[in-house]
Parts: C-alpha cells; sequence; structure tokens
C-alpha cells in the first residue's frame, strides 16, 4: 500500500463584504418583519446562534431584492472563482509549488452551478497544466469538506508522488430568499455565510520528506429514512434551503456509534484522538458534537470561533478549522467530523503534524 498522503498546504479565503451579526438582524428585520407575523419570537435565532460576524459574496443591499436563477448563477461563478483563485494561490505559495506542479483538481461545492466546472474554469486562469485531472464534486453540502478532502487523500494515495489540490467553495447566501416569508428562512438568514478553502496533498515516493500532517483514511455513514433532513428545494427562483431541526437530536441519539465504529476499525478510541475537526453547522449542533465526541473536545474551541467569526459556510467552515487547528501546534491523530444531505456523516482521520512555512 502506499504511503499516507501528506498534507502540504491549507490556505482560506473570504469574500470581501463583512457583516455585523446585529446588522444581519436588522436587514432581516427589514425584509421578514411585515411579511412575517411571528418574526419576532424568531429574531432571538440571530444572537443564539454563536456567530458575531460574517462575510458574503455581495453588499448587504443586495439581499433585500429577490434574484433569479441567472442573476444567482452568475454571481456564483465570478465570486467562486475568485475566491478559489485565492485559496489556490495561498495554499501553492504556502507549498512553495507553481499551477503547473498540480496533477489533479477535486473541487467540492452545493451551493451554485458551473459548466464549464468551477475548476475547468481555473486551468487557464491560474495556468494549470491542460492535463490536469479534474473531479467536481457536487451535493454533498456541509459534509463537502471533510469528505471533499477524503476524496483528495484518496486520489492521491492512487498517485504516488502526484500532487493533488483540494478546493472548496459555499456561496450560501445567494440562497436568501426576500420573498419567502418562512421560519426556515429566516433561520438560513441567521446561520449562513460565504467561504473558500485550498489544500494540496501528495503520497511520498522514496526519498521525499515525510514529515508533517498526513491523511490517514475517511468513512462515511448515511443512516436510513433521513434523506429529507438537510438539502435543497429546487424552484424558480433557486434554490430554497432545508433543514430539520431534529439534527441535534439525530446526533445524540446516532452519531456515536458511527464514530466509535470508524475509530475501532483503525485500532484507536475516541480517548486516544489528540483532538477534533468538527463543521460548525450551529450552536446546537456544536453542544450536540461536544456531549457525543467527549473526551475527545479538543479542538472544538477552533470550531466555535470559525463559527463566531464566519458563521456556517457550509462545507468550506470545517476547512478553516483545520486551518486553525494546524496554527494552534495541535498534533497527533484528529477526526474531522461534518454532517451532510442524506442525511450523512463525513468522518476523515488525520494525523497531525506541523505544517512548514
Amino acid at each position: 500500500m502506499s504511503p499516507d498522503p501528506q498534507l502540504l498546504a491549507v490556505a482560506t479565503a473570504l469574500p470581501p463584504h463583512r457583516f455585523e451579526q446585529e446588522e444581519t438582524l436588522a436587514v432581516a428585520r427589514t425584509v421578514f418583519a411585515h411579511r412575517l407575523r411571528d418574526f419576532e419570537r424568531l429574531a432571538p435565532v440571530f444572537a443564539n446562534t454563536g456567530i458575531r460576524s460574517r462575510h458574503a459574496a455581495c453588499p448587504l443591499s443586495w439581499y433585500l431584492e429577490p434574484h433569479g436563477w441567472a442573476e444567482r448563477a452568475a454571481v456564483f461563478e465570478r465570486v467562486a472563482l475568485e475566491l478559489l483563485e485565492e485559496a489556490a494561490g495561498k495554499a501553492l505559495s504556502a507549498a512553495g509549488l507553481r499551477p503547473g506542479d498540480v496533477d489533479a483538481i477535486v473541487c467540492a461545492t452545493t451551493t451554485g452551478i458551473a459548466t464549464p466546472s468551477l475548476e475547468a474554469l481555473l486551468l487557464d486562469r491560474m495556468g494549470f497544466r491542460p492535463d490536469t485531472l479534474r473531479l467536481p464534486v457536487f451535493g454533498l453540502g456541509c459534509a463537502g469538506g471533510a469528505l471533499g478532502l477524503a476524496r483528495a487523500g484518496m486520489m492521491a494515495r492512487a498517485m504516488p508522488g502526484r500532487t493533488v489540490l483540494f478546493l472548496v467553495v459555499e456561496l450560501c447566501t445567494l440562497s436568501h430568499r426576500p420573498e419567502e416569508a418562512s421560519a426556515t428562512n429566516v433561520v438560513a438568514s441567521a446561520l449562513f455565510a460565504d467561504g473558500a478553502a485550498a489544500a494540496l496533498l501528495r503520497s511520498p515516493v522514496a526519498g521525499d520528506d515525510t514529515s508533517g500532517p498526513r491523511f490517514v483514511d475517511s468513512a462515511e455513514h448515511t443512516w436510513p429514512g433521513t434523506r429529507r433532513i438537510m438539502g435543497w428545494r429546487i424552484e424558480d427562483e433557486g434554490f430554497g434551503v432545508v433543514f430539520s431541526q431534529d439534527i441535534p437530536r439525530l446526533i445524540r441519539e446516532r452519531l456515536a456509534p458511527v464514530v466509535d465504529g470508524f475509530l475501532i476499525g483503525r485500532g484507536l478510541t475516541r480517548a486516544d484522538l489528540g483532538g477534533v475537526i468538527c463543521h460548525p453547522g450551529g450552536a446546537k449542533v456544536l453542544q450536540a458534537l461536544t456531549e457525543v465526541l467527549a473526551p475527545a473536545t479538543a479542538g472544538m474551541d477552533e470550531s466555535w470561533a470559525v463559527l463566531g467569526d464566519c458563521g456556517n459556510m457550509s462545507a468550506a467552515s470545517v476547512m478553516f478549522v483545520l486551518e486553525r487547528r494546524l496554527r494552534s501546534g495541535a498534533a497527533g491523530p484528529h477526526l474531522m467530523l461534518a454532517l451532510g444531505p442524506g442525511f450523512t456523516a463525513g468522518l476523515t482521520l488525520l494525523d497531525l503534524r506541523g505544517l512548514k512555512g
């Protein structure tokens, strides 16, 4: 078997528009209060999310008006490419590599559609080779960071000595629907944000430096009967968010056996972990994860910090947590965990050692 792929670099990028949570509440009140009788009963969710600020693809004024598929798609393609170029450029620079050194690209997103896909559009834009292998991944939702990184790790393991670039971008705010006066839409307005991330992986060959963090293994588990827990409604105006209030309960009732089974199969228990890298889906989700993953709770501070500073950026969020965990100097086996449509748990086992640079 090939050696575990090394994680050569991790980088993130945020769009330029930053909103304090108080600003978003004020805008939400302007949009929804006259249409939704229960708005003031729902308004405390903005304070209870654990979010202090968020970044978005567009200025606040954009979210006051309805937008159709074509306009949303145009904004998605433009901003997503800008963020991916920034994140990929940072990762390549940190690893001392050029675009021409990349052999394969895995690109995950669930908040917009582009054909040719985003990584194809980046080839000429950034100078990647024409023979670069491409794997666009759509539909994993919030699990896309953990599972997308896993797909990139699997690809790197299959191609020793080749460099794989993992990209993830989510522009969740583009699904905001000011014309939809519903409790779900208000909660989504309180939670979701935009961001992108990049990581470089390579399986070492003879003579390579084998220090640094490594991708070890991955798994996923999709629970039967849970297909409507999380996802999109596809409608004329664009994507409409679907998520259930039952998610924290499902975590408490069903996640532990999945996590323990994955770890036991690799000769580990939760107590053996040096920490966890959890997708910050929201305050209630992080509280449930802290209970279920104990005693492996080192790293939860980074999840709370990303939630507070950046909001829920869907698949991209867990990569922001990974970046902060690496910067903290954390070491040892770490479980990366994210939950997404399916309803699916994505699990990725990493062995963290300090990144160079």
